[in-house]
């Protein structure tokens, strides 16, 4: 055997017995290692400083929601009656208030109050002529007895009496239609509300029938909420809706009916939610829920939940303070409470800050853990 080879074994023979000594020198001291791992778990430095809050049961309003729109109850299309005239006065605007048979516009009348004063004077003369007639029978039928008069003559005259009694009649219809004319000139409104739209301008001339203004009857609006089939049964007429408007203020409505049927296309049926606010205006977009009643659930601070990725998690804290990410599902939201499902009533989580935890984390508990939040007051 060489030097070399010698050397080499001499040094493999101190390395096992260092190795040996070291593997005695752990077993006779069990606990050095376990307080060696627990002086490096004691170490790890802490990545924040949390309060803690546990799931609190609490009793929540259960709602549905909806989107719809807002028009008006009934609108009412005020339009002309008279052909060929000219409009002279337009009285109201859009957003004015009128009352039923208050005058909105009125056309030129000087052409009616022409024909009026000429089927007058048809009928004075009418009247005359079925005087006269009425005379000249009276005076033949006198005679009739003695003679005087053929009967040829006698009958004629008492023709000419029914006949001047129609020309009578036939002018009092034509002075009346007239007069119906005359009125038609004044556009009346038909309804207590809301100029909603004007197409009436000052020296147009219209046709019978053609559209003026516009009037939402009674200034009533209604949200016409669209709900799915499944959720249409749940709905009952004198409910009470919130309704969120596009400017962020809430206003509440009342269902007055759902409509019996659902549409064959969206599978959507229309509710019908009387409103009486004039924050509302008729042709807006709103989201709105309706309250069905109540129920017991489980519910965390919203800054107790960490959104990622498109779902809601919160940071579960075990009892060495290390952090577990746990999925959960939200509900229904009050105030600052959200209904948690999935989350352990008895665990703890990190009531706020959640968002700067990743899972695995050590944190450092600020004080004892936070009171559940208090019960929501229900909703009736």
């Amino acid at each position: 055997m060489s030097l070399k080879e010698s050397h080499f074994i001499l040094i493999a023979l101190v390395i096992a017995a260092l190795i040996f000594l070291a593997y005695k020198l752990n077993q006779d001291n069990p606990d050095k290692i376990a307080q060696e791992t627990e002086k490096t778990q004691t170490t790890t430095k802490a990545a924040l400083t949390v309060d803690l809050v546990r799931p609190a049961r609490n009793t929540m309003t259960n709602t549905v929601a909806a989107n719809g729109s807002i028009l008006p109850w009934q609108e009412a299309i005020v339009g002309s009656e008279v052909n060929g005239l000219m409009l002279n006065k337009v009285l109201v605007n859009v957003g004015d208030n009128v009352k039923q048979g208050q005058l909105l516009a009125q056309f030129s009348a000087s052409t009616i109050d022409a024909d009026i004063a000429q089927a007058q004077a048809s009928l004075a003369e009418a009247k005359a002529s079925a005087l006269e007639a009425a005379d000249n029978a009276a005076r033949a039928r006198s005679i009739k007895d003695t003679g005087a008069l053929s009967t040829q003559a006698i009958e004629q005259y008492m023709m000419q009496e029914t006949t001047t009694k129609a020309r009578v009649a036939a002018a009092a219809a034509t002075l009346q239609s007239q007069q119906i004319k005359l009125k038609q000139t004044k556009v009346i409104a038909p309804d207590s509300g809301i100029i909603s739209a004007r197409a009436a301008t000052v020296g147009a001339v219209v046709s019978p029938g053609q559209e003026l203004f516009k009037l939402i009857r009674q200034g009533r609006l209604e949200w016409r909420a669209e709900l799915t089939s499944s959720d249409i049964g749940q709905i009952k007429n004198g409910m009470q809706a919130n309704i969120n408007l596009p400017d962020g203020s809430a206003i509440t409505g009342k269902v007055r009916t759902a409509s019996p049927m659902v549409d064959m296309q969206t599978r959507n049926a229309i509710v019908f939610v009387d409103i009486a606010s004039n924050q509302a205006k008729a042709g807006m977009f709103a989201r709105g829920t309706f309250d069905i009643g109540t129920k017991d659930v489980l519910t965390l601070p919203s800054t107790a939940i960490v959104m990622k990725d498109g779902f809601a998690y919160v940071m579960q804290v075990a009892a060495d303070g290390r952090v577990k990410q746990q999925k959960i599902q939200t509900g229904e939201r009050a105030g600052a409470n959200v209904e948690v499902i999935g989350a352990d009533l008895n665990s703890e989580f990190v009531a706020s800050g959640g968002a700067f935890l990743a899972d695995g984390d050590m944190v450092s508990i600020a004080g004892k853990t936070m009171p559940a939040a208090k019960p929501i007051k229900q909703v009736n």
